[in-house]
């Protein structure tokens, strides 16, 4: 029987921080959100005081010194990169796989892996494991199941029990249907919290009565979505592994600022800054781009409520070329822009794909300057890549940034910046 096997990242942003920084090993850690907001990551030591997921962090000031929590600002330069590494050492392992997330990719296993017996998939899988750890550092779990909904709960359940050692495999498990029974419907992938509760209210509480229920009756509950769920919970594959060189259809970069602003110099810096963000995301998928939208959002004094600014401008001819990309960014952002206006937060969307090697040439843009535009930001492209994000970047993203989000305390860049590389002394 096919295994899909999911593999997932223990408590990732920590995990990262604790490969170059030992001494938070074993300590309550947390790391904050863009502009240090709020907590999007927990060790366990931090879940077992109680660190709610999500909380603002100022109103966990009290608890944080109380417990002697570690707070740190995200690093998703360091995360990104980590991330990298782990999806590499798991392809080499796999026959397929789909990166589902930062922290997680289904993955299948070799066909030519021919196992004699279950338990050497089990094997393979803690193989994996170990050489994850041993290559980046970083703790895993596997969770091995024949659809991916069941890899889903096997991955959980290889999490939450300790006697699994982290790897867990559920495919013909003799105990398959008690399993079903110990687990709350909302841990269910796909279910969400609107059909957990809706669930809970026909007196459906766990995996098991999910799957007892009949597919006319999940049809008109849960959509066809729902019922595919159901199947896979099953048993019955109805979700198949994704194809990797499948394209981003919209690219966002936003953040919120760290300071409010009302200057529009100092929303062109911000603007410029995540629109060479997503003119590089751009590239590296080798597409060009015909739409883009500005959007901001802005909150009158004294009051809670914020407002949102957006507009969408239609590029002649599709590019990806930053200049390009930045004049049009800023005709939006001009007629966005009101004096007195107080503004929290900004970003870009880019849409409207097209494959770079298929843009159309017009008497303006013939194909030498064109050419001549995609060496120049492929030079661009890869030094930033080499020596570190931002090594180079353009004049109107400005030098001191007073309105970039808060990182107060933020771990060096230690693997995508030679300026930042750990240094050990002797």
């Amino acid at each position: 029987m096919k295994r899909y096997v999911l593999a997932d990242c223990n408590n990732f942003f920590v995990s990262c921080e604790r490969v170059f920084n030992p001494r938070l090993v074993g300590k309550p850690v947390v790391v904050l959100s863009s502009n240090d907001g709020c907590v999007i990551a927990r060790s366990n030591e931090a879940k077992k005081l109680g660190v709610p997921m999500g909380a603002p962090a100022f109103q966990c000031k009290e608890m944080f010194a109380q417990y002697k929590v570690i707070v740190l600002s995200s690093n998703f330069a360091l995360y990104s990169d980590m991330s990298s590494r782990v999806m590499h050492v798991l392809a080499e392992a796999a026959q397929e796989i789909e990166v589902y997330s930062v922290d997680e990719a289904f993955l299948t296993f070799p066909e030519a892996l021919a196992a004699p017996d279950a338990a050497y998939y089990t094997e393979y899988a803690r193989t994996i494991k170990h050489d994850v750890y041993k290559k980046v550092g970083l703790p895993i779990s596997l969770g091995m199941g024949p659809t991916k909904t069941l890899a889903k709960i096997a991955n959980y359940l290889a999490k939450k029990r300790g006697e699994f050692g982290g790897v867990f495999d559920i495919t013909d498990h003799p105990e398959f249907d008690a399993i079903l029974k110990s687990i709350p419907v909302g841990e269910v992938w796909g279910i969400g919290r609107r059909y957990a509760k809706l669930l809970q209210r026909f007196g459906i509480e766990t995996v098991y009565q999910l799957t007892q229920c009949k597919d006319d009756w999940l049809r008109k509950q849960m959509s066809i979505i729902g019922l595919k769920t159901v199947m896979e919970l099953r048993g019955i594959p109805c979700l198949d592994l994704q194809d990797q060189d499948s394209q981003n259809k919209s690219i966002t970069v936003s953040r919120s600022f760290g300071k409010s602003i009302s200057d529009l110099q100092q929303l062109q810096e911000a603007v410029t800054c995540y629109m060479s963000s997503a003119a590089a995301k751009l590239r590296k998928q080798q597409s060009v781009a015909k739409m883009i939208t500005v959007f901001m959002v802005s909150s009158v004094r004294g009051e809670s409520y914020r407002t949102y600014h957006t507009t969408t401008c239609m590029l002649e001819i599709p590019t990806a070329y930053t200049p390009d990309l930045l004049a049009a960014a800023f005709h939006c952002l001009e007629k966005l822009f009101k004096k007195g206006t107080v503004y929290k937060k900004a970003g870009v969307i880019l849409q409207d794909f097209y494959d770079a090697d298929c843009i159309q040439t017009t008497v303006v843009r013939e194909t030498p300057q064109l050419e001549k535009q995609a060496a120049i930001m492929q030079t661009l492209d890869t030094i930033n890549n080499l020596l570190g994000k931002n090594t180079i970047f353009f004049a109107s993203a400005g030098t001191e940034r007073v309105w970039q989000a808060k990182t107060e305390k933020k771990s060096p860049a230690y693997t995508t910046s030679w300026h930042e590389l750990l240094t050990i002394k002797i």
